[in-house]
């Protein structure tokens, strides 16, 4: 997508950005509700309005300043709120609650894959269709890669990210705790790791390999 002026890179990445983020802040509370929390939906959040979502950092200003720099693109929306108390079993539903995120993810990629290979198959009759193709086909490419990556980056074991809460809700009461002491500092963690360059290649690797499962998988 390097040959796409900024414009064109905004319409391609505004819609899979928007909704990656929605989507997955979503699941949390859909799942949480599933499992007895419903403070997600007397809140009215779990809609796909995407402005209901929307951190004016992390949806908007993060992903456009990585995007104009060349960076790898990512972002966040406002965190789902989540009453554990509620949930019928607490510590093991909080461990599907905060898996449901990355989850959604993965099946949002395979959603844009399905675009990209409509894309594909549209008749190229006129230069209006063509353009509609094209721009499809780039904004398929862009919805697998920012839920893909959004994915492998909630899955890092760091809290607050979703993989910390999965590895909290595996360990011991008494480990679990300690563990979780980590949080205030989740987001300075990440931003270390992210100067450094050291969560790209951290993330590099298996984001490369779930987009190639992803391309092979629907022959794109």
């Amino acid at each position: 997508m390097n040959n796409l002026s900024v414009v064109q890179q905004i319409a391609v990445w505004a819609l899979p950005v928007l909704f990656a983020i929605t989507v997955h802040e979503v699941a949390h509370g859909w799942v949480a509700q599933r499992l007895g929390d419903p403070t997600a939906m007397m809140l009215g959040r779990l809609t796909l309005n995407p402005i209901k979502h929307i951190d004016p950092v992390g949806t908007v200003i993060v992903p456009l300043l990585l995007m104009v720099t060349g960076g790898f693109i990512f972002g966040w929306a406002k965190p789902v709120p989540i009453t554990w108390e509620n949930l019928k079993h607490p510590k093991r539903d909080m461990v599907l609650v905060a898996a449901a995120g990355p989850g959604a993810n993965f099946v949002m990629a395979c959603f844009w894959a399905l675009i990209m290979k409509l894309a594909q198959f549209l008749p190229d009759v006129s230069p209006s269709t063509q353009s509609v193709a094209i721009g499809l086909f780039y904004m398929g490419a862009a919805g697998i890669r920012i839920n893909i990556l959004l994915m492998v980056l909630n899955l890092l074991p760091i809290p607050p990210l979703d993989g910390g809460r999965v590895v909290a809700g595996f360990l011991p009461g008494p480990a679990a705790w300690k563990f979780s002491r980590i949080e205030p500092y989740g987001f300075l963690i990440l931003l270390v790791l992210l100067m450094t360059n050291t969560l790209q290649v951290i993330l590099g690797p298996p984001v490369h390999l779930l987009n190639t499962i992803i391309f092979q998988l629907f022959r794109l």
